[in-house]
């Protein structure tokens, strides 16, 4: 069943499926909800199901501010308060585990499932950095040396076939949140976490590569990492199977 509700502001879609014990389902960066799917279908046999629209997704509108994961972690443990919820457990996927993270480090929640998680901040290599400041430097340079309009035309075309697939789609306000989330590392509240943690990875991730699950692995206390083996970033759809076979075995989902 569809829902909403108001967070300083901002519309939050959600649903609830099931009940029990409650899951809360958090997205990825660039989807929405219903990318759970027949994920929500197996735990609502044996759970209450949140799925959750993160705020400028799906049903869920824009902040009015630029975010950063402190925010988007506020969002939800409002939520959970507004909802009455106790003990959740937590599923998220890509940028969806950087709030699953953030979360469970200073909340009580019985499990968190980490499906190709953000939360360790990649490491740049110098290229990168000179894409970003030469950017930097046309931005203040062109205008003065070629006029603002055709200075406008320049710094755009070059912005979009340097960016991201999900800065180029974003609006401006989403593109400045990613931009700010993109780059905050959560390795320093992992060791705060103590629920049990199940960690599911494309071992051909680009986006959040393996290793970031071996460090999560590493720093989280009760962590356990299952790979599938030729999957990318979307190793919950791709290994569909895996998944829901992994999910059984550490929900007790007979």
């Amino acid at each position: 069943m569809d829902k909403g509700y108001t967070y300083k502001g901002v519309e939050l879609g959600y649903s609830v499926v099931g009940q029990g014990d409650t899951i809360i389902l958090l997205h990825g960066w660039g989807c929405d909800r219903t990318i759970w799917g027949d994920t929500v279908e197996l735990l609502s046999s044996c759970y209450r199901v949140v799925a959750v629209d993160f705020a400028g997704f799906g049903l869920s509108s824009e902040p009015r501010e630029v975010w950063g994961i402190e925010e988007y972690t506020c969002s939800i443990e409002a939520l959970v308060k507004e909802l009455g919820i106790e003990r959740p457990t937590l599923i998220g996927h890509s940028f969806g585990g950087r709030v699953s993270l953030l979360y469970a480090s200073r909340n009580d929640v019985a499990r968190v499932v980490l499906a190709d998680a953000a939360g360790v901040k990649p490491r740049r290599s110098w290229s990168y950095y000179r894409k970003v400041y030469t950017y930097k430097a046309m931005k203040h340079l062109l205008p003065i040396l070629i006029g603002p309009t055709k200075a406008a035309m320049l710094l755009e075309q070059r912005r979009v076939s340097a960016a991201s697939s999900d800065y180029n789609r974003a609006t401006p306000m989403m593109r400045a949140i990613l931009s700010k989330c993109v780059n905050e590392d959560l390795c320093h509240v992992m060791p705060a976490i103590k629920a049990p943690v199940l960690l599911f990875w494309g071992d051909k991730d680009t986006a959040t590569p393996l290793a970031d699950a071996h460090t999560m692995e590493r720093l989280i206390p009760d962590a356990g990492l299952v790979v599938a083996v030729g999957a990318g970033h979307f190793a919950m759809i791709e290994q569909r199977e895996l998944w829901h076979s992994t999910l059984r075995s550490f929900l007790k989902i007979e």
